[in-house]
C-alpha cells in the first residue's frame, strides 16, 4: 500500500516537462490540497558540478529555486486534477539563499499555496536541509494551455 502510494505521487513528477538534467525533483513526499512536500537528493554527478565550484561544488541558488519552482508546479498539478495545462513561471520575490547545498544533501522542499484565480497562482515555497532553511522564496505562476507534444 505505501510503494503504491508512492508511485501515485510520483506520478506527478511525469505530468512536469522538465527531463534530466532539469529536473530536480526525486520523489514527491506528500501532497494535498495547500501544500506539497518533495525531495531532491544532490549527487556528485550532477551535471552543473563540473563548472560549479569543481574544488569545492555547491548547488546553485537559482536551480534550488528552480526545484521550488518545479515543486509549486506539481502542487498546482495536483490541485487542478485531470486538466493539462503547462505552469510558466512569471515571478520570483522576497528570494534568500541561507545556505550552501553541496553533494550528499537531502533538500525537502515545501510549497504552499498562498492565492490561485485561474490562471494565475501565488505560492511561498521553502528549501531545508536537515531541517535548516536553505532558501525561500514567493513564487509566481501562470497556467497557460500545454504546448508540448
Amino acid at each position: 500500500m505505501a510503494n503504491e502510494r508512492k508511485n501515485d505521487l510520483d506520478r506527478y513528477i511525469q505530468l512536469l516537462p522538465h527531463r534530466f538534467p532539469f529536473l530536480l525533483i526525486d520523489r514527491v513526499l506528500e501532497l494535498d490540497g495547500e501544500r506539497t512536500l518533495t525531495l531532491k537528493n544532490v549527487t556528485i554527478n550532477e551535471p552543473f558540478f563540473t563548472g560549479h565550484f569543481p574544488d569545492l561544488p555547491v548547488m546553485p541558488g537559482v536551480l534550488i529555486v528552480e526545484a521550488l519552482a518545479q515543486s509549486a508546479a506539481i502542487l498546482a498539478l495536483g490541485i487542478i486534477g485531470s486538466r493539462r495545462s503547462l505552469f510558466m513561471l512569471t515571478g520570483i520575490d522576497k528570494v534568500r539563499l541561507r545556505r550552501r547545498v553541496v553533494p550528499g544533501d537531502q533538500i525537502k522542499m515545501e510549497v504552499r499555496l498562498l492565492k490561485h484565480h485561474h490562471p494565475l497562482w501565488k505560492m511561498h515555497g521553502e528549501a531545508r536541509v536537515d531541517g535548516e532553511l536553505a532558501a525561500e522564496a514567493d513564487l509566481s505562476a501562470m497556467e497557460v494551455e500545454e504546448q508540448i507534444p
